[in-house]
């Protein structure tokens, strides 16, 4: 499968040299580029990409406000189309990157990372899984904690009761920045076995994917920064 790919960044180098680099896949098709987040969100309506590599700060309209747009439920639902947004920031954590994340977004990518590692990215969150490696996940939990932002949702710790104790345990440890494998060596669980309940998890959370996990833990109080 082809994955179908929209570039959204204001410096047309950035723009030029992603582009030449995804389009040398064979499994990648760059379907279109935009300057800001208002063309992004247009070229992203026209063209339905698979994934969205967003930048976070750009003139006429930011990337968190482009990923606000593209992921809401549009006025028609025939024309529904949600890609995965992944951001691009130029630090490893940008003051927006909490909002991406509970805007919807897959997670988050530095500018100047290795190519492999931006071809990598698209194929993960096209694949539908977050890009949120537990060290860019500890980073996370310290800027919540510096800013403790209000939860928009009503009664987060409500929807934790669905869960069932092994899979409230998996959450957890995915907040606290722990990979699957780290995961099934401390449940002395199988990471196949772990790969199940955080699926289960998800879709009884009515959850995207780990990142937005990684929110409602913190935004439910399961998991409180400086818990280790």
């Amino acid at each position: 499968m082809t994955i179908r790919v929209l570039i959204v960044d204001d410096q047309a180098m950035v723009r030029a040299g992603f582009a030449a680099l995804l389009a040398a896949q064979s499994d990648i098709d760059v379907v279109g580029e935009a300057a800001d987040g208002r063309q992004g969100v247009a070229i992203g309506r026209s063209t339905r990409p698979d994934v969205v590599l967003m930048d976070v700060r750009m003139p006429e309209m930011d990337g968190l406000e482009a990923t606000r747009q593209l992921l809401s439920p549009p006025n028609d639902p025939a024309t529904e189309h949600r890609p995965r947004v992944l951001m691009l920031t130029t630090f490893d954590v940008d003051d927006y990157v909490y909002e991406a994340l509970r805007a919807g977004a897959s997670g988050f990518l530095l500018k100047d990372a290795p190519p492999a590692d931006l071809i990598s990215a698209v194929r993960i969150v096209a694949a539908g899984d977050a890009l949120l490696a537990p060290s860019v996940t500890r980073r996370l939990i310290a800027d919540f904690a510096l800013q403790q932002r209000p939860s928009p949702r009503k009664n987060p710790q409500l929807r934790l009761k669905a869960l069932t104790p092994r899979e409230t345990e998996v959450l957890e440890l995915v907040a606290r920045g722990l990979s699957n494998s780290e995961i099934a060596t401390a449940l002395v669980l199988a990471e196949q076995t772990v790969k199940t309940h955080i699926g289960r998890l998800l879709a009884k959370l009515s959850l995207r994917d780990r990142a937005q996990a990684v929110v409602l833990a913190y935004e439910s109080g399961l998991v409180t920064p400086g818990d280790r």
